[in-house]
């Protein structure tokens, strides 16, 4: 009883996220919440305490989702750059997914969400840096391991990756075909292995 229970809770959040993704905090009513999670008021109040509140576990959901699939990406290479190239590719196929958006949610909120809602906005903006700072640790590694010249700051690379990221899903959020991703997606991935202090093609690099 007590798995089914963890199960259902946990299927409630996950339709909740790809609500809350596509539609906003604001735009999402507690109608569209018992439509999506089948489920009534005073049990989504029983349940998550609240609109807030099951607003915030799905910024969380999404973020740990997103961090889960960087991670597999970074570390399936053995070279720090190959593994951020690999990832920047990896967005280039955006437009070939079925998401309810193509902008991060955390982006989005972040954009959306104001003063009334100061924790939801502080949730989002740490777990933003939380990704941030994943691309600043591998700046840091590719330094140690001699492909990134010492003089380059790994902050400052990983912000700029990180707003990259943020600018290739809001471009991919326009209507201007899958190809057009991939190739800005494959432009960002080359300046990045430019980076590389030997100048040379990594054999870690998917080919494309």
């Amino acid at each position: 009883m007590a798995r089914a229970m963890i199960h259902n809770r946990q299927d409630s959040l996950e339709r909740a996220l790809l609500l809350f993704w596509q539609k906003g905090f604001h735009a999402t009513s507690l109608k569209d919440l018992e439509k999506a999670l089948d489920m009534r008021p005073g049990s989504i109040y029983a349940t998550f305490g609240s609109k807030d509140g099951l607003f915030q576990e799905s910024l969380e959901r999404y973020a740990s989702l997103g961090l889960a699939n960087l991670e597999r990406t970074l570390y399936a290479h053995e070279s720090p750059l190959a593994g951020l190239a690999a990832y920047l590719r990896g967005l280039g196929g955006l437009c070939d997914q079925d998401l309810p958006s193509r902008a991060c949610m955390l982006v989005k909120s972040l954009l959306e969400l104001g003063e009334r809602e100061q924790v939801a906005r502080r949730k989002a903006e740490d777990l933003l840096a939380g990704m941030e700072k994943r691309f600043v640790d591998r700046f840091a590694d590719a330094q140690q391991v001699g492909e990134l010249d010492s003089s380059l700051d790994p902050v400052r690379l990983g912000r700029r990756l990180q707003a990259e990221v943020m600018g290739l899903r809001a471009f991919a959020q326009r209507d201007v075909g899958s190809a057009a991703v991939h190739a800005l997606a494959e432009d960002m991935a080359l300046s990045l292995e430019a980076l590389r202090i030997d100048g040379g093609t990594d054999t870690d690099t998917d080919t494309h």
